[in-house]
């Protein structure tokens, strides 16, 4: 099982400030979707920070997201552990497919792939 990136997701109100901020530390943005903002580095294009205010298509706002090579391999292994899946598996509009589990230690990982 491939695992592409891993991104921390942090909730805020404060999407310029926080761009700002991650700027300072070398990352550019490169989406926004007004809800969703995220940067990377230019050298490390994988290495990435996303900022919402929160998720506009799912119950909760989760802490990280890991894109995956096949999502629909990883949402079985999961969901045949017992694992809490607390968004179902779907495709969404901007591209991606998605679900969101929740780990031993209460976070909610949004596990996708992109289309």
């Amino acid at each position: 099982m491939a695992v592409r990136r891993v991104v921390p997701n942090i909730q805020s109100e404060t999407m310029q400030e926080n761009r700002d901020f991650y700027g300072l530390l070398g990352f550019e943005e490169v989406m926004n979707h007004g809800w969703i903002m995220t940067l990377a580095s230019p050298s490390a294009p994988a290495a990435q920070v996303s900022v919402m205010t929160d998720d506009k298509t799912a119950p909760v706002t989760p802490d990280m997201s890991v894109e995956v090579e096949d999502v629909d391999a990883v949402y079985a292994l999961v969901r045949d552990s017992g694992a809490e899946i607390v968004h179902p598996l779907q495709d969404e509009e901007w591209g991606v497919r998605r679900f969101f589990v929740r780990d031993p230690n209460g976070r909610v990982v949004n596990v996708l792939s992109h289309r």
